[in-house]
């Protein structure tokens, strides 16, 4: 095997042992997180809606006169 091979081989074998050192989040926290991502999303999805409709009939009220 080349050294190209050898330096795959080896770089699978750090991914392995880095992945060993992660704290996996349990499965409630994972839930949790989730949840809060989801949240976050549509609150500020929610926000942006409110800015563009407002907007829009700001522009449209320009626009006519």
């Amino acid at each position: 095997m080349g050294s190209f091979g050898r330096r795959v081989r080896r770089f699978f074998h750090d991914i392995r042992i880095e992945l060993k050192k992660v704290t996996w989040p349990t499965k409630r926290e994972l839930l949790v997180y989730t949840g809060v991502v989801i949240v976050v999303i549509l609150v500020v999805g929610i926000f942006f809606w409110i800015l563009d409709t407002g907007f829009t009939a700001l522009l449209k009220l320009v626009i006519r006169r």
